[in-house]
């Protein structure tokens, strides 16, 4: 994705970046940075890179990120250009920044920027992913009792407003001994031949679990073979707590749209987020808030004739934004690749697996995260004998470690360890939590 056909990605998308960042076989990095690519020798060089206090241990990075340094110099330059003259620098940055943008995330996620609607949020993205589905009645959505308010909501009035069913399953009966295969079938034996929406999480910030999305993919791809086109079923997927984790290219994972924050595990300005879909699936999906991308809007003008132009042109919703963070986002994306996918990946999962050992070996602690790192990725939720999750994460936090509360019906005390966390954090932590008593 380096290189992209420069005449197609202006055709398709009408976002006038230059022609020599296009055409340039290098880094984004170093066709839009004014100073030199970041070098990342250690663990510690990473974590210099962001102001978080040094009073706290954080274990609770995933829910709203720190802005790493390249980012909140991205931010600070914009905000200084727009506040000195905001129509001059809009004019000037809006169309090459947001293009800068979707090659960054599409470097990031080895797909076509073109495929990619930029968002503020996941639930925004959710929203309006969810909210504009082409359904038949009749036709049926199936999600699972696993996934968050925002992705139930969303299903739900969109279930009601086309008069389509809405069938909500278990993917696991015992998180003790849960297995891929078990998710995997659970699945799939559920689709049924008026299965049109097929809607789960990556990665449940309820429990921690990892689903085998991979698997599951593949299977309703070989499902759908025998399927005609408007019954073909549509696999989503909510990848907020796998981005900025896990090590994947989209085109791999095989799902037809993937929803997700980028302001979490990413470090991405806040309220930043995309909206990707695979080409065969962008059709199935409706705008429902007006964009003011140029294509689409010099279409309206009657400035340009009518033509097509790709979904995602649709998809991403106009109005003003805080530009100076949307347009900041593509420093998210060459931070975490200036560090290695593969490396941060390997290092949540060894930070994880240090923190779930540990919590293991307490009487007093009941881990509810499965141990293996095949069913798990960057969250650990967990139990204290005799405590509520928000007493247990109360002390903690007089304790200067900072956890979270699953915001779901059934709670746990929630921790994170990531990038911003050391394995020495890591020893201090379970020293503190082997500490907890009633």
């Amino acid at each position: 994705m380096d290189a992209i056909d420069r005449r197609n990605f202006l055709v398709r998308s009408g976002l006038a970046i230059s022609a020599a960042v296009l055409a340039a076989e290098v880094p984004l990095s170093k066709a839009f940075a004014d100073s030199p690519p970041l070098k990342f020798d250690g663990w510690q060089a990473v974590r210099e890179q962001f102001q978080l206090s040094r009073d706290f241990i954080h274990l609770a990075g995933f829910f709203l990120a720190s802005h790493p340094a390249p980012v909140r110099a991205a931010i600070e330059r914009h905000r200084r250009g727009l506040d000195a003259d905001p129509i001059g620098y809009w004019v000037e940055h809006e169309e090459k920044q947001e293009a800068a943008v979707l090659r960054a995330a599409a470097n990031y996620l080895a797909v076509d920027p073109t495929d990619i609607a930029l968002t503020d949020s996941t639930t925004m993205g959710l929203g309006l992913l969810y909210g504009g589905l082409t359904l038949r009645e009749g036709q049926e959505i199936l999600t699972t009792l696993h996934d968050h308010y925002a992705s139930e909501t969303s299903l739900r009035l969109r279930a009601e407003r086309t008069g389509a069913a809405i069938r909500q399953i278990p993917l696991y009966y015992s998180l003790k001994n849960v297995s891929r295969l078990e998710l995997l079938d659970n699945l799939i034996r559920n689709i049924r031949p008026n299965t049109r929406i097929v809607a789960v999480t990556w990665v449940h910030s309820s429990t921690g679990l990892k689903l085998p999305i991979q698997e599951m993919a593949q299977a309703i791809h070989t499902m759908n073979e025998s399927r005609a086109e408007q019954d073909r079923v549509v696999f989503c997927v909510d990848g907020v707590h796998a981005l900025g984790v896990e090590d994947f290219r989209l085109s791999d994972v095989g799902c037809d749209f993937l929803v997700a924050g980028t302001h979490k595990w990413m470090f991405g300005p806040r309220g930043t987020g995309l909206v990707w879909g695979h080409q065969r699936a962008w059709p199935v999906a409706n705008p429902i808030i007006p964009t003011f991308n140029t294509p689409a809007y010099d279409i309206w003008m009657k400035l340009s004739p009518p033509k097509d132009l790709p979904k995602s042109v649709y998809m991403t919703p106009g109005g003003f934004h805080s530009f100076e963070h949307r347009w900041a986002l593509d420093e998210a994306f060459t931070f975490h690749r200036a560090i290695g996918k593969a490396r941060v990946t390997q290092r949540i999962y060894e930070l994880n697996q240090q923190m779930k050992q540990g919590l293991a070996k307490m009487p007093h602690v009941t881990l509810h995260t499965p141990m293996s790192q095949d069913l798990s990725a960057g969250i650990v939720c967990f139990e204290v004998a005799g405590m509520t999750p928000r007493q247990a994460i109360e002390r903690l936090r007089q304790k200067k470690i900072i956890a979270s509360v699953t915001p779901y019906a059934t709670q746990y005390a929630r921790i994170a360890p990531s990038l911003l966390t050391s394995s020495e954090d890591i020893e201090q932590a379970l020293q503190e939590i082997l500490t907890l008593r009633v």
